[in-house]
């Protein structure tokens, strides 16, 4: 049973990590030249849309300034997204291959920046009472929605994970 959920749960997990993808990538071809090199644009009275380039990973963390860094965390982020694309494939819960599916697609999203453009494009600026929270794209809140669905799924009693072709 848990091998006809896996299979089941299969496409709605490739479509979540090409619409990741794709969304991502929309908003970047749209964003990227119309923000770099200016000041925020205002949205609304908590909400900017500033041209921030990441050179490290979430929250700008382990900033990398040469290319064998870069290259260090564009392989990470592959190799992980490898990782969780595999569990998601024999993954039988759908909130755990909606999470994955969704992590797996922001990694890809982010790496793919680290190749074309040396860093990753960040832009959403949400801001309140004087507070900046930091900057982030699509793939960004794609990871976050995901570590959310596998906590979740966590909670509820784990992954239902299909057995191994050894296994059967």
């Amino acid at each position: 049973m848990a091998e006809a959920g896996a299979v089941r749960h299969r496409g709605l997990g490739l479509i979540l990590l090409a619409l990741t993808l794709v969304a991502d990538r929309v908003s970047k071809e749209a964003l990227i030249g119309r923000l770099d090199g200016q000041d925020a644009i205002t949205v609304t009275d908590f909400f900017n849309l500033v041209m921030v380039w990441n050179r490290g990973v979430s929250f700008g963390l382990f900033q990398q300034g040469d290319a064998a860094g870069r290259y260090l965390l564009t392989g990470f982020a592959v190799v992980v997204a490898l990782v969780l694309i595999a569990w998601m494939w024999r993954n039988a819960a759908r909130i755990a291959v909606t999470g994955l599916a969704f992590v797996a697609g922001g990694a890809l999203g982010n790496a793919y920046d680290r190749v074309v453009y040396g860093a990753v494009a960040d832009f959403f600026d949400f801001h309140l009472f004087g507070f900046h929270f930091w900057a982030f794209n699509i793939a960004d809140a794609a990871i976050t929605i995901g570590v959310g669905f596998l906590l979740l799924d966590a909670f509820r009693g784990g992954a239902k994970v299909a057995p191994s072709l050894k296994e059967q």
